[in-house]
C-alpha cells in the first residue's frame, strides 16, 4: 500500500513535466509555406527563449497605419548554428524579413530570413532555404 501513493506521485510528475511538449507545434500546422511575404519594419521586442525565439516588428503601411507583427524563429541553439547571437537583432533596428504567414491569418509569421540594416542576411533554417539565398556563413 505504501508504494501506491509513490506511484501516483511519480505518474503526476511525469504528466506535469510533459505538458511543455504539448505546447510545441508542427511547423506546417501553423505556417503556410505557399504564402510568403516580405516585411520591412522596426524591431520592438526580442524574446531569445526556447523552444523558439521570437521578435516583433512595427510595420507602417502606405496609409501611415502601424501594425505589430510577431515572427518566430528556431531555437536559440539552432539559430547560433546559423550565425545568430542574442544580439543579432536589437530594439530599434530597421530590418527586412521574408516570412511564411500563419495559416490563421493573424499578424504572425515564421521568419525565413532577415536582412539587417547593413545588408547582411541571416537565415533561420537551411531546410527552408535553397542555395540561392546567400545567407551569412555559419
Amino acid at each position: 500500500m505504501k508504494g501506491r501513493p509513490l506511484s501516483i506521485a511519480a505518474g503526476l510528475a511525469l504528466i506535469v513535466s510533459a505538458a511543455p511538449l504539448r505546447a510545441h507545434h508542427a511547423f506546417v500546422a501553423v505556417f503556410d509555406l505557399s504564402k510568403q511575404r516580405d516585411f520591412k519594419g522596426t524591431v520592438t521586442q526580442i524574446e531569445w527563449l526556447n523552444p523558439h525565439a521570437h521578435f516583433f516588428l512595427d510595420i507602417v503601411d502606405p496609409s501611415g497605419k502601424t501594425a505589430r507583427w510577431e515572427f518566430e524563429l528556431g531555437s536559440p541553439n539552432a539559430l547560433m548554428q546559423h550565425g545568430w547571437t542574442r544580439y543579432t537583432l536589437k530594439k530599434g533596428d530597421m530590418i527586412t524579413v521574408t516570412g511564411d504567414l500563419a495559416r490563421d491569418g493573424s499578424n504572425f509569421a515564421h521568419a525565413r530570413s532577415v536582412i539587417l540594416a547593413g545588408g547582411a542576411r541571416v537565415c533561420d533554417y537551411d531546410r527552408f532555404n535553397d542555395t540561392a539565398w546567400s545567407c551569412s556563413p555559419k
